[in-house]
C-alpha cells in the first residue's frame, strides 16, 4: 500500500520574519517528495520512521484530548497501520530546510483527519487560517514551535502568500523563463541542521531591544520588497532588495550561517555574482541562492554543490 505524494517546499522569503509578521512567500518543489507505505519487513530507517509515527500518534490524541474543537484523527485506524508496518517514505533531506516533517504532517492530516478540508473545496480565507492551525499544532511534535506553513504548503501544493499571520492566500508565480540567466538555487551546505536550537538563538535576541528594531526596519522591510518585487516579477528592484537582505542576515543572523559559509556569503554581496540567503531556520541544510547570471554564479561556486529550483 502506498498513499498519494506530498512534495518539499522552499521558502523563498520570510525565514523568521514571519514570526514577526513580515510577509512571505512559499513555493512547492517537486524535486523531493514523501508517501507513507506500508510493508512486512523494514529496512532500519523504515523502522526508525515506524516508531517515529507510534509516538506521533500518542502526541496527536494529546492534541485531540486538549484542542478536540481543532482536529479529531481515527488514531484507531492510524496505531493499526503503524502496527501493520507503516512508515513514511521519503526523498526529502531532513535537516535542510526544505520541509521534510511538513510532508510528513500533510500526509497523515490526509489520511486520518475526521471532517478534513480537502484541496478541493473552496478554499477561503478562514479554512486556509484552520488549515495552518491545524497543522501548526502537529507539526510542533517536531519542531517545538511551527508556523504549520510548510505542511500547508505540501498538502495544497501551490504557491503561498504570507501577507500577515492571519492573512494567507494561494498565489501563482511568474512562469519560468526556461533559458533566463536569472536563478533561484540551492546551495548544500553539507550539514544537517537543527531548527529549534536555531529559533531559539532568535527568540533570545528579539529580547534586546536594538535587534528587534532591525529586524522591524530592516529585515521585514526588505523581505517584503522582495515578496513585492518576486510576484510582479520586477527583477532588477527584486535583486538590488535581495542584496540588502543579504546583508542584513550576514551581519545579524552569523549563528545561522555554517562558519565556513561567511566568507562566500560576504563574497556574493562584494562580486555581485550571487546573493545568499538563509533557506528554512538555517544552521545547515541548504543555504537559498539569487543570481541575475547562473553561469557567473556556477563558476564562483564551483566547489559546492548547487541545484536551480527556478528560472527567470
Amino acid at each position: 500500500m502506498k498513499g498519494p505524494l506530498f512534495y518539499s517546499k522552499i521558502l523563498l522569503f520570510g525565514e523568521y520574519g514571519i514570526i514577526k509578521d513580515s510577509k512571505g512567500l512559499s513555493i512547492p518543489y517537486n524535486f523531493y517528495n514523501g508517501a507513507l507505505k506500508v510493508e512486512k519487513e523494514l529496512s532500519e530507517e523504515a523502522s526508525r520512521s515506524n516508531q517515529g509515527l507510534k509516538r506521533f500518534a500518542d502526541y496527536l490524541e494529546k492534541l485531540e484530548q486538549e484542542q478536540p474543537e481543532l482536529v479529531t484523527f481515527d488514531l484507531k485506524r492510524m496505531r493499526e497501520d503503524v502496527a501493520q508496518g507503516m512508515y513514511f517514505d521519503s526523498s526529502i533531506p531532513q535537516g535542510y530546510g526544505v520541509g521534510s516533517s511538513g510532508a510528513l504532517v500533510a500526509a497523515i492530516y490526509d489520511k486520518y483527519a475526521q471532517d478534513k478540508i480537502t484541496v478541493l473545496e473552496n478554499l477561503t480565507r478562514d479554512k486556509l487560517i484552520s488549515l495552518k492551525n491545524i497543522f501548526g499544532a502537529m507539526e510542533s511534535f517536531f519542531h517545538g514551535k511551527s508556523s504549520g506553513l510548510d505542511p500547508l504548503n505540501s498538502y495544497l501544493s501551490l504557491p503561498i502568500l504570507i501577507n500577515s499571520k492571519d492573512n494567507i492566500e494561494p498565489t501563482g508565480i511568474p512562469s519560468q523563463t526556461e533559458n533566463g540567466k536569472g536563478a533561484v538555487f540551492l546551495l548544500d551546505s553539507g550539514i544537517v541542521g537543527e531548527t529549534a536550537p536555531m529559533v531559539q538563538i532568535f527568540m533570545e535576541n528579539m529580547k534586546q531591544e536594538g535587534f528587534r528594531k532591525m529586524i522591524k526596519d530592516q529585515f521585514i522591510k526588505h523581505t517584503d520588497a522582495c515578496v513585492d518585487d518576486f510576484l510582479n516579477g520586477d527583477v532588477s528592484s527584486l535583486f538590488s532588495n535581495i542584496k540588502k537582505l543579504s546583508h542584513v542576515v550576514l551581519d545579524h543572523f552569523k549563528p545561522m550561517i555554517p562558519a565556513q559559509f561567511h566568507k562566500l556569503w560576504e563574497q556574493g554581496i562584494k562580486t555581485n555574482d550571487y546573493y545568499l540567503k538563509l533557506c528554512g531556520s538555517g544552521g545547515g541544510g541548504y543555504i537559498l541562492g539569487f543570481t541575475e547570471d547562473i553561469d557567473k554564479a556556477r563558476e564562483a561556486l564551483k566547489d559546492y554543490k548547487l541545484e536551480v529550483v527556478y528560472h527567470f
